[in-house]
């Protein structure tokens, strides 16, 4: 069946035989099916959907457009972490070391930040000499010896994927759940990991906005994930509100590193604990919650956890300095105070506004090959629930460019509600699909 055909028959509600998909996606990467025809049929699936099965062969078509790595020869269960996209979600750089020091090894292909959401890749490379593109044979070696590794999509893993990313970026399918789930569950399988446990955010923050859909959206890529043999479990967090206090690289590495010696904000370290508690399990580490729990609170008592992440900057070739000496990051010249203008309680800040301030200061990218400021960024002085006087600090913004700040300061405005009475705090916790 051609191209033309298959678009039709899908924009029209019909359902596509596996073996039409398959020819579709290897059209596609050769080439013979043009960047215009899959637009279409990108823009078909919006509307449309997909069935399971039609879902399956799309994202089994996608994986194996490229290689599946073999971690076999690893001893453990291989446990990685994904995160669909928030504002200051940080998790993935203190998660790491810590599952990584409680004796799972974390084989992590993460990606870069687009549009609100900050990216994993972009606050690893904050860190200086920080490499994110390892050939496969670093990446494995570094998980067998160290644990853990991040790194970015290789150019042979799932290359139908990339090619199709950058396609719906700008062709306005990329909130499409079928779309999402393919091109998010055909890169962790083809990683070679063993399970899986993803963070699904929900909120102004997130793709996602409502709960309903960011439960649709777990409940299909469980789904793929389990068929595929990969054990896939995920949990709902809210992204109403930015999580932690720094949006913005280098900042979000610092509490990272803080989060390992023990501090942070009570949101931030709920959903890392959360998350860290499901890898020891599904790694079979740890027989129950509670034993988890005291791994995880041994590891960084003990300093284990950020010793690994000295690892693994050391053997990404990073300057691990960083871990003891903030310094040696970027950090901005420039800094400007957001004051609340009225006395009460903070009971709101939009997690997309600030990220959209962020992006504008230089912290993120509205087109992928837009370049990243690691030093800018935003730290939230006052979280929803905390009082405030007239005058008090709400943010700290760091900038370089005036003419960047004066565009943020217009979006960092609106993002703060303050009133009379305090609010009553969502748990970052909201939901979880097994």
């Amino acid at each position: 069946m051609r191209a033309y055909e298959l678009i039709k028959a899908k924009r029209d509600g019909g359902v596509l035989a596996a073996g039409d998909i398959r020819a579709f996606l290897d059209g596609y990467c050769s080439g013979e099916v043009t960047d215009y025809q899959m637009s279409a049929m990108c823009m078909a699936v919006y509307f449309r959907g997909m069935t399971p099965p039609e879902l399956g062969a799309w994202t089994r078509g996608m994986l194996e457009s490229g290689e599946v790595l073999d971690l076999s020869g690893i001893p453990g269960v291989k446990v990685d972490k994904h995160s669909t996209g928030g504002v200051g979600d940080k998790v993935s750089l203190s998660l790491a070391p810590l599952v990584a020091a409680c004796g799972v090894p974390v084989p992590m292909i993460s990606g870069r930040g687009l549009g609100h959401t900050g990216g994993t890749l972009d606050k690893l490379e904050a860190i200086p000499g920080f490499q994110v593109d390892l050939p496969v044979a670093a990446y494995r070696r570094l998980v067998a010896e160290v644990g853990a590794c991040l790194i970015g999509q290789t150019a042979t893993l799932a290359p139908a994927d990339k090619k199709l990313y950058a396609l719906r970026d700008v062709t306005g399918t990329v909130e499409s759940i079928p779309l999402i789930s393919a091109s998010i569950m055909s890169k962790k399988i083809a990683e070679g990991i063993d399970a899986l446990v993803l963070d699904v955010k929900t909120g102004s923050g997130a793709f996602m906005k409502t709960e309903a859909d960011s439960r649709r959206l777990a409940e299909s890529l469980v789904s793929i994930g389990n068929a595929s043999g990969v054990k896939t479990e995920a949990v709902i967090t809210d992204m109403e509100m930015p999580l932690g206090v720094a949006v913005g690289n280098a900042l979000e590495v610092i509490e990272c590193l803080d989060i390992l010696k023990g501090h942070g904000a009570k949101d931030l370290v709920d959903c890392s604990i959360e998350l860290t508690i499901r890898m020891l399990i599904l790694g079979k580490v740890a027989v129950d919650r509670a034993d988890a729990e005291r791994q995880i609170r041994a590891a960084i008592d003990s300093g284990a956890a950020l010793e690994r992440f000295r690892l693994i900057i050391e053997g990404q070739g990073g300057d691990p300095r960083v871990v003891d000496d903030y310094s040696r990051l970027p950090a901005a010249p420039s800094r400007f105070a957001v004051r609340a203008e009225r006395g009460g309680y903070v009971t709101r800040i939009d997690a997309e506004l600030v990220g959209r301030a962020s992006v504008i200061l230089g912290a993120g990218r509205d087109r992928v090959d837009d370049v990243v400021d690691p030093a800018v960024g935003i730290i939230i002085t006052a979280k929803p629930g905390t009082p405030v006087s007239a005058g008090d600090a709400i943010f700290d913004v760091h900038y370089r460019e005036q003419a960047k700040l004066d565009a943020a300061l217009a979006l960092i405005g609106r993002a703060i509600t303050i009133g009379d009475e305090p609010p009553q705090l969502r748990a970052i916790i909201v939901g979880e699909v097994r």
